[in-house]
């Protein structure tokens, strides 16, 4: 069977996960890499099994022969101008968080996109994880009732003992608590709640710690979301925590309500007392080695390969995501609530 050829823009500790997730799909391979610095060819090879060009230029990569499809794991700072460029060249585009760090570079993305008409992959694949595949699963069932309130929290020290630490201090590599990290909690809020968000408010602050001075921008952050129907929702991104990683999820419906991996049913039988437990495998580590990319790269080449948008992570995810995240950033810095019509075209 033809697999699609992929090339990867960015060769750091995410596009590592990503070619061994891409390769394992077995419907794609990574044929082709650039990165600003000298890569050994027979070095990456050997570390992925399979031939592998590399290119020092954007351009010499998406002319690179047959390629379909790129990968963009580079600094946030970079994806805009790269996946507009991708999609110029008409490539397909999997695109790591934050798609972008600007509601203007959102739009020159989903424009770009739009235009080309090639399909697109962003990198929320926490959608992916058992954790939430198995609580979607439940509230599609009814299991809940309706969910009128849910808070997914992101805690996640991200401190000097993280790669990424020495450009995520900044404004421009990291851009807020939200942007960052946190942005994997308030995707993950919005799968589990559905519907459209109204208006936010956030505010923000910062750990007086001084592991984490070096930030240029608050380290932690709660959202409260207004939904069009009136449900209301809570996301709070800690990315200035010392403490084990916990991706905290409490969702309320009219008929049960779920917490973290346990759960309760309002059915005759259940001890209204006592919790039961999914056996589900949490969201427990920041380690891009235990992210559930290969189910979710199998999900973005099979619907590729029908030429149809890929479920639950498409443009469409990513944009409603983005605006939802850029109204929250812009309710901390004006201190007021943002309604979402003043950041959607």
């Amino acid at each position: 069977m033809k697999k699609f050829q992929v090339g990867v823009i960015g060769y750091g500790w995410a596009a590592t996960a990503h070619i061994a997730a891409i390769n394992a799909t077995g419907l794609a391979e990574v044929v082709a890499v650039y990165s600003s610095r000298e890569l050994d060819e027979a070095a990456l090879q050997q570390t992925h099994g399979s031939p592998v060009k590399s290119y020092r230029t954007l351009e010499g990569l998406l002319a690179h022969p047959g390629l379909e499809v790129v990968d963009i794991t580079s600094y946030p700072w970079e994806h805009a101008d790269q996946a507009v460029a991708a999609a110029a060249a008409g490539k397909h585009i999997i695109l790591e968080k934050p798609a972008t760090l600007s509601l203007e570079d959102l739009r020159r993305v989903e424009s770009a996109v739009t235009q080309a008409g090639v399909q697109f992959c962003v990198c929320f694949e926490c959608r992916w994880s058992s954790h939430f595949q198995g609580i979607r699963a439940m509230l599609d069932k009814g299991m809940m009732g309706t969910v009128h309130y849910g808070e997914v929290d992101y805690y996640h020290g991200i401190g000097p003992w993280y790669g990424q630490f020495r450009w995520n201090i900044t404004k421009k590599g990291g851009g807020s608590a939200l942007l960052t990290a946190g942005c994997h909690a308030l995707d993950a809020l919005l799968l589990c709640m559905g519907g459209t968000v109204e208006e936010v408010m956030t505010y923000s602050t910062k750990s007086k710690s001084s592991i984490f001075e070096p930030y240029e921008y608050d380290t932690s952050s709660v959202t409260i979301l207004k939904f069009t129907d009136g449900r209301v929702g809570k996301c709070a991104a800690i990315v200035d925590c010392l403490q084990p990683y916990y991706f905290h999820t409490h969702l309320v419906g009219s008929e049960g309500a779920i917490l973290d991996k346990k759960f309760h049913v309002n059915l005759p039988g259940f001890n209204k007392h006592a919790w039961g437990e999914m056996s589900l495998k949490m969201l427990d580590s920041g380690d891009v080695s235990d992210h559930p990319y290969q189910t979710q790269f199998e999900a973005f080449f099979a619907a590729l390969a029908l030429n149809q948008p890929m479920p639950l992570t498409a443009l469409a995810d990513a944009v409603r995501s983005h605006e939802v995240i850029f109204a929250a950033d812009r309710s901390a810095e004006l201190g007021r609530p943002v309604k979402l019509s003043e950041v959607r075209s």
